[in-house]
């Protein structure tokens, strides 16, 4: 019997037209419509999946990878996150998507950024990478902490990460503390499947909270040819990153509920309960009962990195007559802050 706690969670398992912003805006409104058919009411993608993870980061062929990468990455805002938000709009489904954020002031760095679009066309958010991992610093700038935020939406409240953000503990405690119900764990292909497994899974456990784990799928057949010969030397270097797939919906007990098949394109559902979210928090809220504020406190800096600050307004950054991007609508979860910026 269905009741007003539940709800669907969605995870989409399909390759983008790698580092082709346009073409893969395409097929992300096309899957995110798709998921209003199902009904699903959060859809997740993984780690930059627009418009792909770049995978030649550790090779030699960088520099050439770096300029195609720029020349494709993604402002916020702009015209590709208003064909994402008419697609959210349109199918009644809010959205995580994985995005290779553009700087918009230097036009020369990119950030590794979780876009947050809520159903009414608007963008709640973003959360930038805080470390890119190992030599993806070749390719990604540091974020900073305003993107630590739990969006409260109609069904629940939710967050997001990438990739080792799950390994660096506090900034998932973060989160768990800010009482987030579903979280979208973002990867970038089924590479290193043990850990990825664990970390999403863990996550759920300790957050008790659901947990949407989902990355894209990186095929042959899915790079055009002036990549296909990167791809295979990165397979050697990593050993095999194709075909497999890794979405999945995993309970506040951290258990899989559903999974995608391997290998194949598709969108993963199942349906979630916040019944099951306030009974697994009854029993262990590490943001609540289970944790002791007079042994551990955490510090959390949610102000906006900037390099060059105005200074008769501190903390504001120095524009070229417009003004810094700001969320709409994104709830202050944090007890007696001011917004960000």
């Amino acid at each position: 019997m269905t009741t007003a706690s539940e709800f669907t969670l969605g995870a989409a398992q399909a390759a983008p037209v790698y580092f082709d912003r346009e073409a893969s805006t395409d097929k992300a409104c096309e899957l995110i419509r798709e998921a209003g058919k199902l009904n699903v009411d959060l859809l997740a993608f993984g780690e930059t999946w627009l418009p792909g993870y770049p995978f030649f980061h550790p090779t030699s062929h960088l520099p050439e990878g770096r300029v195609r990468y720029l020349e494709n990455a993604v402002e916020i805002p702009s015209p590709t996150t208003e064909r994402l938000c008419d697609a959210a709009y349109e199918a009644q489904t809010d959205v995580v998507i994985g995005v290779a954020e553009l700087d918009p002031h230097t036009r020369g760095t990119i950030y590794c950024t979780l876009l947050f679009i809520g159903r009414e066309g608007k963008i709640l958010g973003r959360h930038r990478k805080l470390k890119p991992t190992d030599s993806e610093r070749r390719v990604w700038g540091e974020g900073d902490g305003a993107g630590l935020v739990v969006y409260d939406r109609p069904y629940a409240k939710i967050s997001g990460l990438n990739c080792w953000e799950h390994r660096m503990v506090l900034p998932g405690y973060t989160l768990m503390a800010l009482g987030t119900q579903v979280h979208v764990a973002a990867w970038p292909f089924a590479r290193n499947a043990g850990p990825r497994q664990l970390m999403s899974r863990a996550f759920a456990a300790q957050g008790a909270c659901y947990a949407i784990e989902t990355c894209a799928l990186l095929r042959p057949e899915d790079v055009t040819k002036e990549f296909q010969e990167i791809l295979k030397a990165v397979n050697e270097m990593w050993g095999d990153v194709n075909t497999k797939g890794c979405a999945k919906i995993i309970n506040p007990r951290g258990h899989v509920v559903a999974e995608a098949p391997i290998g194949e394109e598709s969108i993963v559902t199942a349906s979630a309960s916040l019944d099951k979210v306030q009974n697994s928090k009854g029993f262990l809220d590490v943001g609540g009962h289970y944790s002791r504020p007079d042994v551990f406190r955490l510090l959390v800096n949610r102000r906006r990195l900037h390099r060059v600050e105005d200074m008769n307004s501190p903390g504001s950054a120095l524009t070229l007559g417009n003004e810094d991007w700001t969320p709409v609508d994104a709830e202050d979860t944090v007890e007696g802050a001011k917004d960000p910026e």
